[in-house]
């Protein structure tokens, strides 16, 4: 299976009207006269995630047939709102959100505002995946992938790199969260091949480094033993298409703590004024414990998404 800038391209021409092009602001705090930090607020898009936009366009391609089998994915969340709320827009009735037991009420709650059904399985992503896709094969669903090996997602999620693009053509060098990979293989693909040597770095929580560890130990780690983490998001396994594609477009990856991430957060809502979710300030926590391995002039920092927990946030805030 392959996966292209045309697959972005594609994208973006037919989820554009659809979707916000979301914010390119410039962080004040951040910066100084050496470097200039700008965060892509996909805080700001439909159902406050990027993932609309891979969830999206992998819909809007889907056959009559499919749509009236009905929709399933899987997901912590996020994704799970996308579709959701895809399937609303576009009129695809049957859809199902299989989610584990460690999601967020606050995500729950919004997958099910969409109009989606939701059910739960799993104490954590990996077996929610397991168990999730033996319930979509024996009801005859059409799967929705949140990352693992669709190009359509892939060329969505891309689009984010685009859009940096025509926001600033100064932007030198993007960072970028690490779930499941499809974020970064597609902002990567994109970027690169709009402006070959821009540079583009991945970060992931100390508590799943699934991408990481598979190239450090050359091993495809589908599923990962995630430890404890304020970032739900980005636990689990790898996706299988871009853990064969990151590693050539990918120029770092880094690793920063939930105690940097935690910071981060409460940074963002106290000194920028933006309400962030945790896995999405692996960006900024990566500024805050990296900054000598950042080499850029205009950094952009991708804010993947907005939809923290009431309680979590308050947390943090109370603590930092």
């Amino acid at each position: 299976m392959s996966f292209n800038y045309e697959e972005v391209k594609n994208a973006y021409d037919r989820i554009k009207n659809y979707i916000c092009k979301t914010p390119l602001e410039e962080s004040y705090y951040l910066g100084d006269e050496n470097n200039r930090y700008f965060f892509k607020l996909e805080s700001f898009q439909r159902v406050k995630s990027f993932k609309i936009r891979g969830a999206l366009n992998k819909m809007m391609t889907l056959t009559e047939e499919e749509k009236a089998c009905g929709i399933a994915t899987i997901s912590s969340g996020n994704h799970g709102s996308s579709v959701s709320y895809a399937a609303s827009i576009l009129g695809i009735k049957n859809a199902r959100v299989i989610v584990p037991k460690n999601t967020p009420q606050s995500k729950i709650d919004k997958i099910k505002y969409f109009g989606a059904d939701v059910m739960v399985m799993g104490k954590n992503y990996d077996e929610a995946h397991l168990l999730g896709m033996e319930y979509i094969e024996k009801n005859s669903l059409t799967f929705i992938d949140a990352y693992y090996d669709d190009p359509k997602i892939y060329g969505g999620q891309g689009t984010v790199a685009i859009e940096i693009l025509e926001q600033n053509e100064d932007i030198d060098t993007i960072i970028v969260p690490i779930g499941g990979g499809g974020l970064i293989t597609g902002i990567a693909v994109a970027a690169k091949s709009i402006k070959p040597d821009i540079r583009i770095i991945g970060v992931q929580t100390e508590a799943c480094p699934a991408m990481i560890d598979s190239y450090k130990d050359n091993t495809f780690y589908e599923e990962y033993p995630s430890k404890e983490s304020i970032c739900d998001a980005l636990l689990g396994g790898v996706g299988r298409l871009s853990y064969e594609m990151a590693k050539d477009y990918v120029d770092d990856f880094l690793i920063v703590t939930e105690k940097s991430i935690a910071k981060a957060v409460s940074f963002m809502a106290k000194e920028e004024k933006y309400i962030v979710e945790a896995g999405s300030c692996t960006t900024v926590a990566a500024v805050m414990e990296h900054r000598e391995r950042i080499d850029g002039k205009n950094i952009a920092l991708v804010l993947s998404g907005g939809n923290i927990d009431g309680k979590l946030i308050t947390s943090i805030l109370e603590k930092y």
